[in-house]
C-alpha cells in the first residue's frame, strides 16, 4: 500500500510530461518531453529496485519512501518550466532524490564491509558524477543546458550496463542483486496502469471542457477503446510472458534490467503519445490533422507495439509478427491522415489494435483446440531451483 501511495505522485508526473509535449508539439518539444520522461522514469525505477529488497513495514523504509515521494512531487511541479525558470528545482529534486536514497542505503541501511554497502556506494558514485552535470545544466541556458543534461542522462543510463564499474574496484556481477520476481514484475505492471490511468484522465478532462455533440462523443468513445486496447495488449500476453521468463532466467538481474528498466519506458512513451493523440482527436474530431499532430496520433500506437516486439525479442529471441505488422499498419494509416478527419483516422488505428487482439485470441483458441501447450508452459525453472 505504501508503494501504491508513492505511485500517486507519478500519475501527476506523467500528466505533466504529456502537457509538456502538448504545449510544444514539434521535434524540439518531443526531445524535451523525452528527456523529462527519462528522468521521471529513472527516479521511479531506482526506488522500485530498492524497495524490492527492503521491508515495507519498517518505519525507516516508510519515512524513506515518503521523503522520496516529496522530492518526486517537487520534481513533477517543476516539469512545465524545467527548461526555464524552474530548472534548478527540477535538477535539485532529481539529484537530491537519487543521492539521498543511496546515501541512506550505503551508510544507514548497510553494514560496513558488506556487499550491500559496496553496491550502494558504487551506484552513489555514478549518481554523484551525473549530478554534477544536472546541477551545472540548471545554471546555464539554452543549448548549453540541454547538452549538459543529455550528458548527465547518458551517465545515468549507462551505469547499469557496466554494472556500476568503478576504477580500482572489483567488478560486480548480476548475482550481486536479488530480484524478487513477483513483486518486481508487479511494480512495473502497476506503472503501466499509472500511465494508462493518465490517458483516461486526459480523455475525460478534455471531453468535459467541450460541447457534447456527436463527433465529440464518438471521439471520446474511440479514445477510451484505444486505452482499453492498450491495456489488453499488454496484460493479456506481454506482462505474463515477461514475468514467466524472468522467473526462470539464470541471470535475473540482467534480464530484469533489460526488460523492465530499459524497455518498459518505451511502452510508457507509447502510452503518453497515444494520450496526446487522443486529446488532439477529441478536441478536433472533424478536422484534418497535419504535421506534428498527425505524427503524434499515429506514433503512439506504433511505438507501443514496437516496444512489445522488442520486449519479446529480448525475452524469447522471437519476433511477434502480428504486432510488428500492426505497427507497420499504424504507420501506413498515417499516410492517409491528411485526407480524412481526425476521428476517422483514430477509428482506423483502433481497428488495427482490435485486429491484433482478435488475431491473437483466435490463434490461442486454435492452439487449445489442437491440444498444443501455451508458449508459457514450456518454461522450466533454473537448475538450482529444480534441485531445491
Amino acid at each position: 500500500m505504501l508503494e501504491l501511495f508513492y505511485d500517486l505522485v507519478f500519475v501527476f508526473a506523467i500528466t505533466q510530461v504529456t502537457h509538456l509535449l502538448l504545449d510544444q508539439l514539434d521535434w524540439a518539444g518531443a526531445g524535451r518531453a523525452s528527456l523529462v520522461l527519462l528522468v521521471v522514469w529513472w527516479s521511479w525505477n531506482y526506488t522500485t529496485w530498492v524497495t524490492n529488497e527492503l521491508d515495507p513495514e519498517s518505519v525507516v523504509t516508510r519515512l524513506l519512501l515518503i521523503g522520496l515521494m516529496l522530492a518526486s512531487l517537487l520534481m513533477a511541479i517543476a516539469i512545465p518550466d524545467a527548461f526555464g525558470d524552474k530548472a534548478l528545482l527540477f535538477a535539485c529534486s532529481y539529484v537530491g532524490m537519487q543521492i539521498g536514497r543511496h546515501t541512506f542505503l550505503a551508510f544507514a541501511a548497510a553494514r560496513p564491509r558488506t556487499i550491500e554497502r559496496e553496491r550502494a556506494g558504487r551506484i552513489l558514485t555514478w549518481f554523484a558524477l551525473a549530478g554534477m552535470f544536472w546541477i551545472s545544466g540548471a545554471f546555464v541556458d539554452g543549448s548549453a543546458r540541454v547538452t549538459l543534461w543529455i550528458i548527465a542522462l547518458v551517465v545515468d543510463y549507462s551505469a547499469p550496463l557496466v554494472l556500476y564499474w568503478v576504477p580500482a574496484r572489483p567488478r560486480l556481477s548480476g548475482a550481486t542483486w536479488e530480484v524478487g520476481t513477483e513483486h518486481f514484475a508487479e511494480r512495473f505492471q502497476l506503472f503501466i496502469i499509472v500511465a494508462l490511468g493518465e490517458s483516461i484522465v486526459i480523455t475525460g478532462a478534455t471531453t468535459s471542457e467541450l460541447d457534447l455533440n456527436r463527433p465529440t462523443i464518438l471521439a471520446f468513445g474511440v479514445a477510451f477503446l484505444i486505452s482499453a486496447s492498450l491495456w489488453w495488449l499488454y496484460f493479456s500476453v506481454v506482462a505474463r510472458i515477461v514475468q514467466q521468463h524472468l522467473e526462470v532466467a539464470q541471470d535475473r538481474t540482467t534480464v530484469a534490467r533489460d526488460a523492465y528498466t530499459y524497455l518498459h519506458v518505451v511502452i510508457v512513451a507509447g502510452i503518453i503519445l497515444s494520450a496526446v493523440g487522443d486529446e488532439l482527436v477529441i478536441a478536433h474530431p472533424t478536422e484534418t490533422l497535419h504535421g506534428p499532430e498527425l505524427v503524434a496520433v499515429v506514433a503512439g500506437p506504433a511505438l507501443y507495439l514496437l516496444a512489445h516486439v522488442a520486449l519479446r525479442l529480448r525475452m524469447t529471441g522471437t519476433i511477434s509478427v502480428r504486432r510488428l505488422t500492426a505497427a507497420v499498419a499504424c504507420v501506413a494509416v498515417g499516410f492517409i491522415g491528411p485526407h480524412v478527419s481526425a476521428l476517422f483516422l483514430s477509428t482506423l488505428l483502433l481497428g488495427v489494435l482490435i485486429a491484433v487482439i482478435a488475431a491473437e485470441q483466435l490463434a490461442a483458441a486454435r492452439r487449445n483446440a489442437r491440444g498444443q501447450p501455451s508458449p508459457l508452459e514450456g518454461l522450466q525453472a533454473p537448475a538450482e531451483e529444480r534441485e531445491a
